[in-house]
């Protein structure tokens, strides 16, 4: 069964295949939440202690099926995460490596909320919390389903190597491995406001 992805305007639209094969995590980290201020979405992405719920999948899951030019992309340092989201509305699709053979995409959960069908009934519950330590707050430990988590969706990271389906991936060129649009960059006082924000 597939779960449905879109904006929160409509424009861009598509399904994450295999729901049951992704990991659901909560990731505190200062650059997730400068991010959602990037966005102007901090109240709609994170939770009171600052977390944004992500749902970590493969790439090749993914299908856009109308909006793309709608897509956009922007990471908050030269070497940082591509953070890709709909340029329309500002809604945060998913975060990917610069290396497009690491095939990894860490759904924002934004995107993927449908009055048909939860996120728990598709991803199941959260399994991991990562960075708690820039939470505003004492998030619960999950120490032991965290590791679980990771090393079960290290081994689909290794075979989409192996297998070269990593190449299967609407963020980045088959070919080149180049991102199907040009990444903005933050300068540094865009970033330094951003960053001030969280």
């Amino acid at each position: 069964m597939n779960h449905p992805l879109r904006c929160q305007c409509g424009t861009l639209r598509g399904y994450v295949s295999h729901p049951e094969r992704a990991s659901r995590g909560v990731c505190y980290c200062k650059d997730c939440q400068a991010y959602a201020h990037f966005l102007g979405k901090a109240g709609d992405i994170l939770d009171e202690m600052g977390g944004t719920d992500v749902i970590a999948t493969l790439p090749k899951y993914l299908t856009f099926t109308q909006g793309l030019g709608a897509l956009a992309c922007m990471s908050l340092t030269e070497n940082g995460l591509l953070r890709w989201y709909a340029s329309c509305c500002n809604t945060p699709i998913g975060n990917t490596r610069r290396d497009f053979r690491i095939s990894f995409v860490g759904l924002v959960h934004t995107c993927l909320e449908d009055p048909s069908i939860t996120l728990e009934s598709s991803f199941g519950p959260v399994r991991m919390r990562v960075n708690t330590g820039n939470a505003k707050g004492r998030p619960q430990s999950m120490p032991i389903s965290t590791i679980a988590a990771v090393l079960r969706f290290m081994k689909s990271l290794i075979r989409a190597r192996l297998d070269g389906s990593y190449k299967c991936t609407p963020f980045f060129a088959p070919d080149r491995g180049t991102p199907v649009v040009q990444p903005k960059v933050l300068t540094r006082s865009e970033r330094d406001r951003v960053m001030n924000a969280v």
